[in-house]
């Protein structure tokens, strides 16, 4: 998430200097039906990708979690079927 906010504040940043280059420019420009078209229109598709890639993330972080909730929980198994190995060696070993 860090990433995406660096890119939308990268094409924010590129957006504001493409309008300063623009000849003729003024501060009243901004607020032409053109200008704020865009804004809202820009404003619009990144709320759109950052939250499919938000959903996404998420996604994957629910599944990355229950993978490691399996693992601790298979070596923990594993520890168990080691102790109870051992502790039959030992019997046989001592019978």
């Amino acid at each position: 998430m860090k990433s995406l906010t660096f890119i939308g504040l990268v094409l924010l940043a590129l957006a504001t200097l493409i309008f300063y280059l623009i000849p003729n420019f003024s501060a009243e420009k901004i607020f032409e039906p053109g200008a704020l078209m865009g804004i809202l229109a820009g404003i619009g598709i990144g709320l759109i990708i950052g939250g499919i890639v938000g959903y996404i993330s998420r996604g994957s972080a629910i599944k990355q979690a229950e993978r490691r909730k399996e693992f601790k929980q298979l070596q923990k198994e594993k520890a168990r079927l080691e102790k109870q190995s051992a502790e039959l060696t030992k019997q046989q070993t001592e019978e």
